[in-house]
C-alpha cells in the first residue's frame, strides 16, 4: 500500500488525504488484524497486508477501487449494512455467511467483523473503518465435529440394544431406533402406527399413566419399570427414563424415552435371592444343630444330677442329712434348668416379658455393686450416669440379667484385672448395625466397655449365637450374650459391639426411651402357703402336670377341680361359676389355648380371676399377658400359692362383703 500510486484514484495523492483518513491508515498498517477502509461516496477500498489473503486473486488490483467493484457478489448482503454505517449506525456481526468468488469459483465463507462510521471535519460520515476476522475454517471444523458427533449418535442409535424413542403425550411413538423391532418382533411401521399403550403389559398401564402425567407437568422421570409385549405376547421387563421436551406444549408436546432390557438382571437377582435364601436356610439348620447339641449337652448334665439324686433317695435307711442333701441337689438343678430355658427363650425372643417403666440409670447404679463383687477386687468399676432420669419400658429383671451377662463377659475378657466402664446416656439414633440401617428416635444407650483382649473380627458376627463361646470347657454356656441379644430385640431395641484386638471391647445396649411412669409399682403380698379352702379350677391338658398340680394344691388346703381342656373348663363354669375363687390354666393347649380361654372367662364371668401358667408361648412373647397374671414354669409351690392368693384376693373380699351385707 505504501508503494501504491494513489494519484489515479478518487482519493488522490496521499499528501492531500484528510487527517482522519491518515490516522486510520496509520492504525491499520501497524495492526496484524485484517482491516480495511471504505472511503468517500464510491467507498474506495484501502486495506492492510493482513486483509490481502482474504481477497485471493483480487489482490493487489483491489487497492484504490470502489468496494463493490471488488466484491460485486456481496452487494446484497453487505450493501445494506454499509448503508446503515454511512447513516451513522455502527454494525457488529459475529458470523456473516458470504459466497465469494475470490479464487475464480464460488465458495462459502464466514466472517466476524465490526463496521465503525468515520466522521469528517464537518461531522458528516465520510468513511467506514472495518476490523474483521475470517472464521471460515473454524465454522468448517465445527460443522465437521457436529457431523461426526451426529454420525456417532446415529450409529449408537442404530446399534444400541436399548430402546430409544420419541413419543407424544396423546400416546403415539414418532421416532424409534431399530432395537424396538429387534426386541419386540414388531415392524417399525406397526410400532409407529398403533398407540403405544397396546404394547404395554396391562398391569403396567397405571404406572405408565402416572409417568405421562409427570412428564406433562414438566418433570423428568427416571428408573421406572414397565413391561412391553412382544408380537407373540411375551412380556419383556424394561427400566425406563423419560424426559419432556423443554418447550413442549402440554397438549401436543413430545417426550424422549430410553428403555433398558432388565429381564436377565431380574432373573439373576431372583436366582441370587434364591441362593441367599438357601444359604440362610443352611445357616439356620447349622444353628439349629449347634443349638440342639448345646441344649442336649447341658440338659443331660442336669438330668444326670436329678437322676442320680432320685436313685439315691430310693435307697433304704437313708440318713436324713443325706436325704435333705439330695433333695436340695434336685431343687438347685431345676433352678439351673429353668435359667437355661429362660436364656434360650430370651435369645429366641419368645420369653414372656414383664415390662415396666424404670430409670435405667438408677438400675445400673444399684447393680454396679453386684457387678463389682462378680468382677473381683482387681477390676476397677467406673460408672457415668446422667443426673436426668433415663426411663425405659422393659423387663427390669431381664435388664439386670443382661447387664450382669455383659459384665461377666467383660471380666473374663480382662482375665480378672482391668477397668470396666459403664455409662448411661440418652441418644437420638441407633447407628447401622449388622446390615440394618440407622434408626432415629429416642433411646437410652447403656455402654459396657472393658480393657480386655478384644474380639477377633472373624468372631464378632458369631458372638450372639447360642452356645458360641471362646472360653474353655466348663467355663461358660455360651448363652449370656444370646440373652442380651434376645432381650434387646424383644424390647424394641438393639445391641451393638465394637472391639479392637489387644485394646478391649464395648457393648452398647439400646432401649426405647419413654416418659416417667404415671403410677407407682404395686407391692406384692407376702407368700401364703395355706389355701384355706379356696376353690381352684385347674385347666391342664398334660396328665402328669395336672395330677401334680391338683395334689399339690390339695396338700396346701385348696379345693380343686381339674379340666383337661378349655371346653371342659367352660362346661364346669356353666354348671356353677360362683363356687370357684380362681381359674389356673396352662397357656399352650390343643384347641382353645389358655389366652383365648381367659378372654372367654373374662367375657362370661368378669369377676372371676384367671392365673396363666406357661414355660413358652409365642402369643405371650408377641403380645404380652393381656392383663392376666402369669406364672412361669417351672414354678415352686410357694410361687403358685402366692399368685393364687394374689389374683383371688379381690374376689374373696367381694364375697365377704356380700355375706356381711
Amino acid at each position: 500500500m505504501r508503494a501504491y500510486d494513489w494519484t489515479a484514484t478518487s482519493l488522490g495523492p496521499q499528501e492531500h488525504w484528510p487527517p482522519a483518513l491518515l490516522t486510520l491508515v496509520r492504525v491499520m498498517l501497524n495492526s496484524r488484524q485484517p482491516m480495511f477502509i471504505a472511503w468517500g461516496p464510491d467507498r474506495t477500498l484501502v486495506y492492510n497486508d493482513s486483509y490481502a489473503p482474504m481477497l485471493g486473486e483480487r489482490h493487489p488490483a483491489a487497492l484504490g477501487r470502489p468496494f463493490f467493484e471488488t466484491w460485486p457478489e456481496v452487494r446484497g448482503e453487505v450493501g445494506a449494512l454499509m448503508d446503515r454505517v454511512f447513516a451513522g449506525d455502527p454494525v457488529h456481526m459475529d458470523d456473516l455467511k458470504l459466497t465469494l468468488h475470490r479464487n475464480g469459483f464460488p465458495e462459502e465463507t464466514h466472517f466476524a467483523f465490526s463496521y465503525t462510521p468515520v466522521s469528517g471535519d464537518d461531522g458528516a460520515i465520510i468513511g467506514l473503518f472495518c476490523a474483521c476476522i475470517e472464521t471460515t475454517n473454524r465454522v468448517t471444523d465445527e460443522r465437521r465435529q457436529v457431523a461426526e458427533a451426529n454420525r456417532e449418535r446415529d450409529r449408537l442409535f442404530e446399534m444400541s440394544r436399548d430402546l430409544f424413542g420419541v413419543a407424544t403425550f396423546d400416546g403415539y411413538l414418532t421416532s424409534i431406533n431399530p432395537s424396538w423391532s429387534r426386541q419386540l418382533g414388531r415392524s417399525n411401521d406397526e410400532l409407529l402406527a398403533r398407540p403405544f399403550a397396546e404394547i404395554i403389559h396391562p398391569d403396567d398401564l397405571a404406572v405408565t399413566g402416572d409417568v405421562v402425567a409427570a412428564l406433562r407437568s414438566g418433570r423428568a422421570v427416571h428408573q421406572f419399570h414397565v413391561r412391553l409385549l412382544t408380537a407373540n405376547g411375551t412380556p419383556i421387563s424394561f427400566a425406563w427414563s423419560a424426559v419432556p421436551e423443554a418447550e413442549a406444549d402440554a397438549a401436543s408436546g413430545i417426550f424422549y424415552t430410553v428403555g433398558r432390557d432388565i429381564t436377565a438382571e431380574k432373573h439373576a437377582a431372583e436366582t441370587l435371592a434364591q441362593t441367599e435364601e438357601a444359604l440362610r436356610q443352611s445357616q439356620k439348620m447349622e444353628a439349629v444343630g449347634q443349638l440342639t447339641g448345646g441344649v442336649a449337652h447341658d440338659f443331660n448334665n442336669l438330668l444326670t444330677v436329678i437322676k442320680s439324686s432320685t436313685d439315691l433317695l430310693k435307697r433304704p435307711n437313708l440318713a436324713e442329712e443325706r436325704r435333705h442333701r439330695y433333695v436340695e441337689a434336685i431343687s438347685d438343678t431345676v433352678d439351673r434348668a429353668a435359667k437355661l430355658t429362660g436364656q434360650l427363650l430370651a435369645f429366641a425372643r419368645r420369653q414372656a416379658l414383664k415390662p415396666e417403666v424404670f430409670d435405667a440409670g438408677r438400675s445400673v447404679a444399684t447393680i454396679s455393686d453386684m457387678v463389682g463383687t462378680l468382677s473381683g477386687a482387681r477390676v476397677r468399676i467406673v460408672t457415668d450416669i446422667p443426673d436426668e432420669p433415663c426411663f425405659v419400658d422393659a423387663d427390669p429383671s431381664q435388664f439386670d440379667t443382661a447387664l450382669v451377662n455383659m459384665a461377666v463377659n467383660a471380666r473374663d475378657a480382662m482375665d480378672g484385672e482391668g477397668t470396666l466402664t459403664i455409662t448411661v446416656h440418652p441418644v437420638s439414633t441407633i447407628p447401622p448395625i449388622r446390615s440394618h440401617p440407622a434408626v432415629s428416635g429416642d433411646f437410652v444407650a447403656v455402654c459396657i466397655e472393658d480393657t480386655g483382649v478384644g474380639i477377633a473380627p472373624e468372631r464378632i458376627e458369631h458372638i450372639f449365637e447360642p452356645f458360641f463361646t471362646t472360653k474353655g470347657v466348663g467355663q461358660g454356656t455360651g448363652l449370656g450374650l444370646s440373652q442380651v441379644f434376645g432381650f434387646a430385640k424383644q424390647s424394641g431395641g438393639e445391641v451393638r459391639v465394637q472391639s479392637t484386638v489387644g485394646q478391649g471391647t464395648m457393648f452398647v445396649l439400646y432401649l426405647p426411651r419413654v416418659e416417667a411412669a404415671a403410677r407407682p409399682a404395686q407391692a406384692e403380698p407376702e407368700p401364703l402357703v395355706d389355701g384355706h379352702g379356696m376353690c381352684v379350677l385347674v385347666v391342664e391338658d398334660n396328665a402328669d402336670v395336672g395330677t401334680f398340680a391338683t395334689q399339690t394344691l390339695a396338700e396346701l388346703g385348696y379345693v380343686t377341680v381339674w379340666a383337661n381342656n378349655a371346653e371342659e373348663a367352660l362346661a364346669e363354669l356353666d354348671k356353677n361359676a360362683d363356687r370357684f375363687d380362681v381359674v389356673f390354666t396352662d397357656v399352650v393347649m390343643p384347641g382353645m389355648n389358655g389366652i383365648d380361654l381367659a378372654h372367654e372367662i373374662r367375657g362370661r364371668h368378669h369377676d372371676l380371676p384367671v392365673l396363666l401358667a406357661s414355660g413358652y408361648s409365642h402369643v405371650l412373647a408377641q403380645n404380652g399377658t393381656y392383663g392376666f397374671e402369669l406364672l412361669h414354669k417351672p414354678y415352686s409351690v410357694e410361687q403358685l400359692s402366692r399368685l393364687l392368693r394374689k389374683v383371688a384376693g379381690w374376689q374373696r373380699r367381694k364375697r365377704i362383703i356380700g355375706e356381711l351385707a
